[in-house]
């Protein structure tokens, strides 16, 4: 470990998981993140030797980023919404396509203070992972309850960090 941290430590031992577990098991991975703005990414490289595991990072923040970057549909993002599991399905679906990666773990939120609705309320976050060469959809929404945007995006970091690590795919 470092002798001085950028992240929570909870959010490197659980980086350095994802890479430890990855690397024995000769998975790369990829992230398409949307309201963690790349904090998943970040948290990857900071652990030394992450280079082996890691092969990219998609930050799409934008509906036009998603739709250019990853192939999301538009018809998916106005039917359904940016923060929708067919979204973040779709996203993780794109991570993949665009990428040598292995396993993809998409994110695309509402971190708030702004932005909720009575459906979509602030603290709600979609997560999806796709697996290379699987078909079947892995996708959940998820209302995370924290103090404000700073405890949101931690929480959905480590939430996608989890669905990076191999025994979970």
């Amino acid at each position: 470990m470092p002798d001085t941290l950028l992240f929570p430590q909870d959010l490197y031992a659980l980086a350095e998981r994802v890479i430890t577990e990855n690397k024995a098991a000769g998975r790369k991975v990829a992230v398409a993140e949307s309201c963690t703005g790349g904090l998943v990414c970040a948290a990857l490289t900071e652990v030394p030797g992450s280079s082996a595991v890691l092969d990219r990072g998609f930050v799409t923040y934008s509906n036009e980023a998603k739709q250019e970057l990853l192939g999301v549909s538009p018809d998916i993002i106005d039917t359904l919404g940016a923060v929708s599991p067919a979204t973040a399905w779709a996203m993780a679906q794109g991570a993949i396509a665009n990428s040598r990666a292995d396993v993809a773990v998409a994110i695309s939120g509402i971190a708030g203070p702004d932005g909720g609705s009575e459906f979509k309320p602030v603290g709600t976050v979609v997560f999806a992972r796709a697996l290379r060469g699987a078909e079947e959809e892995d996708a959940e929404q998820k209302l995370l309850d924290g103090t404000g945007r700073t405890e949101i995006r931690h929480q959905a970091a480590l939430i996608a960090l989890e669905l990076l690590l191999p025994e979970n795919a």
